[in-house]
C-alpha cells in the first residue's frame, strides 16, 4: 500500500486556514456542503461503523473546479453533517491529475474505495480504475496493485480516454463494477468488472450500450436491484430533448428492467429522467442499516454560471437532500428520507383556504430553512400558482395547469441570474404529473439557495437560486376554484 503525505496534509491544512473566510450568505443549513472551495459529484456513498459516509468531488482551493481530491463527511441523520479530513489527493503516476469519481464498499470491516485516477499526457486524457483502503474510516492508503482496472481489462470495449466512475456492489459471493465508457462513434456504454477480492479485476460484460438519441457520453452509473427490478442511473451528456425531459445540458436517467446475470446483460423496460429540475446530476445510492435505498445527488448543474463563485464567496456546489428510492410499476420513484422528517419541527398549519376569488398572501412564512406541506383540491380549477419567497415583483414560481396536468417550476427574473450551454437560457422547467383524487400534494423543502419538491409522490423538481433581496412571503393564486385542504409549515432543525 501507498501513504499518502504532502498532498493531503497540503489540502487538510489550507481547509483549516481558509473555512472561516467563506462567505455564508447562500451557505445551506441542512444540504451537505464542503467547508470551503468547490464541490461537485457525490462519491463513495455508504454505512459504515454506525454513520452514512459520503465522500465527494472536491478542490478545495477555489470555488472553481480544479484537480479532483475527495472531500469526505460523516452523518447520523443525514441532516447534521461533520466534515473529516480530505480522503484521496492526486499525488501518484496514475491519478496525478485527479481522483475522479468513484465509489465505496465495506468488506471485513474495511472500507474500500474504487475510484478513477486521471492522467493528462500530451493534451490528452487517461483513465483507470484505482483502489484504496482504510482501517478506521478516515485515513486510506493506495493499492500498490493501481490500477486495478486499466486498458487491459478495458480492451475495444470502450475509449480509455473516456473510462470512469466506478461503482462497487456485491453479488451471489463477488464484488462487481459498472463503469462508464463511450463507443467509437459517440455512444454511451456501461462495462460490467468482476472480482474476487476487490484487488483483481476481470472484464465481465457490456451492460448496456446506448442510441444515439441518449447522449454522447454516460457518467456515474449505479447498479442494484430494487423491488423486483434491476436499475441502472446514470448520467448522459447531451442527451436531446424528449418532450419535457432532458432539457438540461447533462441531465440523469434511470434504466429499469431486468438483468440477465449468464450474459451480463440488461434489459430495459422503462426509462425516465431522474428529476425534472435544473440542478440535478450524478446521483448515487446507498443501503443502510435498515435495508434503505437512499440516493443523493450534487445539486448543481455543469456549464452554467455559479453566483457563489462569480461573487467571490469563496465556495460553490451543494448536494440534495437524501432521498429514500422505490421502484412502482417500473417508475423509479423518491421520497425525503424517513430520517429527515424527524428533524422537522413543525410552526403552523391552516385548513380550507379557498383561493378562488382573490390572491391568499401569507407574510412572513418563507425563510432560509423553510419545510411545506400542501394539499389542493383542484376539481374545480384550470391552474394552480404559488408565488414563493415573493419580494416585490421578484418570486420563485410553481404552477399547476389542469388541462395538460404540468407541473412548473421557475427562476425566472429571480435573484441572479444563472445562464448555461443551452441554447436559450433555461430558468424554467415542467414535468407531467397526474392529480391523485384531483389534489395537488407537494412537499417543499427549501435551504438558504436550493429548493426541491416533491409532487404528488410521483416527480421530483430540484433547483438553485440565489435572491438579492430577500423574500418571504408567500401568495396562493388560482384560476377557477382551488381549496387548499391542508397547509403545513415548518423548518429542519440544525
Amino acid at each position: 500500500m501507498i501513504e499518502q503525505t504532502e498532498a493531503l496534509d497540503r489540502a487538510n491544512r489550507y481547509i483549516e486556514q481558509n473555512r472561516h473566510r467563506v462567505n455564508p450568505k447562500y451557505r445551506d443549513q441542512y444540504h451537505l456542503m464542503a467547508p470551503v472551495g468547490w464541490i461537485n459529484d457525490p462519491n463513495g456513498a455508504v454505512y459504515y461503523h454506525g454513520a452514512y459516509h459520503l465522500f465527494y468531488q472536491y478542490y478545495p482551493y477555489a470555488s472553481n473546479w480544479g484537480p479532483m481530491h475527495w472531500g469526505h463527511a460523516r452523518s447520523k441523520d443525514l441532516v447534521h453533517w461533520e466534515d473529516l479530513p480530505v480522503a484521496l489527493a492526486p499525488d501518484q503516476a496514475y491519478d496525478r491529475d485527479g481522483c475522479f469519481s468513484g465509489s465505496a464498499i465495506v468488506h471485513h470491516d474495511r472500507l474500500y474505495l474504487l475510484y478513477t485516477g486521471h492522467v493528462v499526457e500530451n493534451g490528452q486524457t487517461f483513465q483507470t480504475q484505482c483502489l484504496a483502503v482504510s482501517d478506521d474510516g478516515i485515513h486510506f492508503v493506495k493499492s500498490r496493485h493501481n490500477p486495478v482496472i486499466a486498458g487491459e481489462l478495458l480492451g475495444d470495449h470502450g475509449s480509455i480516454h473516456d473510462f470512469r466512475d466506478p461503482k462497487v456492489f456485491a453479488h451471489d459471493g463477488s464484488f462487481y463494477a459498472v463503469a462508464a465508457t463511450k463507443t467509437t462513434d459517440n455512444r454511451g456504454r456501461i462495462l460490467l468488472f468482476k472480482s474476487v477480492d476487490l484487488q483483481h479485476w476481470d472484464f465481465f460484460s457490456t451492460l448496456l450500450t446506448g442510441t444515439a438519441e441518449q447522449g454522447i457520453m454516460w457518467e456515474c452509473p449505479d447498479f442494484f436491484h430494487l423491488d423486483g427490478y434491476d436499475v441502472l442511473l446514470m448520467s448522459p451528456i447531451q442527451i436531446p430533448r424528449q418532450g419535457l425531459a432532458f432539457r438540461n445540458v447533462s441531465s440523469t436517467m434511470a434504466c429499469i428492467g431486468q438483468m440477465d446475470w449468464t450474459t451480463g446483460e440488461l434489459t430495459v423496460q422503462t426509462t425516465q429522467e431522474i428529476d425534472y429540475g435544473l440542478d440535478f446530476y450524478a446521483p448515487q445510492t446507498l443501503v443502510d442499516e435498515q435495508g434503505r435505498r437512499i440516493m443523493i445527488a450534487w445539486m448543481q448543474m455543469w456549464n452554467r454560471t455559479m453566483p457563489t463563485h462569480e461573487l467571490d464567496h469563496g465556495w460553490a456546489g451543494a448536494m440534495t437532500l437524501p432521498r429514500e428510492l422505490r421502484v412502482k410499476e417500473g417508475r423509479l420513484i423518491q421520497k425525503p428520507v424517513s430520517l429527515v422528517y424527524g428533524q422537522l419541527e413543525y410552526l403552523s398549519g391552516s385548513e380550507n383556504i379557498d383561493v378562488s376569488t382573490r390572491p391568499v398572501v401569507f407574510r412572513n412564512l418563507v425563510g432560509d430553512n423553510t419545510y411545506m406541506q400542501i394539499v389542493c383540491d383542484l376539481a374545480e380549477a384550470a391552474s394552480f400558482t404559488i408565488q414563493f419567497a415573493k419580494t416585490g415583483q421578484q418570486a420563485l414560481t410553481l404552477r399547476y395547469v389542469t388541462q395538460t396536468e404540468e407541473f412548473h417550476l421557475s427562476r425566472v427574473g429571480f435573484g441572479y441570474p444563472i445562464t448555461g450551454d443551452e441554447l436559450q437560457p433555461l430558468n424554467s422547467r415542467a414535468v407531467r404529473v397526474p392529480l391523485v383524487n384531483d389534489q395537488l400534494i407537494l412537499e417543499i423543502f427549501r435551504d438558504a439557495s436550493a429548493i426541491e419538491v416533491f409532487i404528488n409522490g410521483q416527480e421530483t423538481m430540484t433547483a438553485t437560486f440565489y435572491e438579492i433581496e430577500k423574500g418571504h412571503d408567500i401568495v396562493f393564486s388560482a384560476e377557477g376554484h382551488a381549496k387548499i385542504g391542508s397547509f403545513e409549515t415548518g423548518r429542519v432543525r440544525v
